[in-house]
């Protein structure tokens, strides 16, 4: 039994399909996590206590740690700004 479609309605799937591959892809959710723990890091960074500081012989590990998370996250999403998932189309599924 074949169904008959309409002839947009398959590049409607075919959109459908690449928004959802996109939207789960799993550079995206680790980009964003690390960006908002960098946030939340380096802004405990910002306000260093002295018994933190001596804790960590002198040197801001919050702040520093909450960059190095915010820069790694931004590679993540810029990783998947100039690289996007390719969706596979119905010819590819056979191989």
């Amino acid at each position: 039994m074949s169904e008959s479609r309409e002839p947009g309605s398959e590049q409607a799937d075919a959109a459908r399909r690449e928004r959802s591959a996109k939207l789960f892809d799993v550079r995206t959710v680790i980009g964003g996590l690390f960006v908002v723990y960098g946030l939340l890091v380096g802004s405990a960074g910002l306000f260093p206590t002295e018994e933190g500081l001596d804790k960590a012989q002198g040197v801001n590990i919050n702040l520093w740690t909450g960059l190095s998370m915010l820069v790694l996250g931004a590679l993540f999403l810029l990783w998947v700004r100039l690289r996007p998932l390719e969706t596979p189309t119905r010819g590819d599924e056979g191989d």
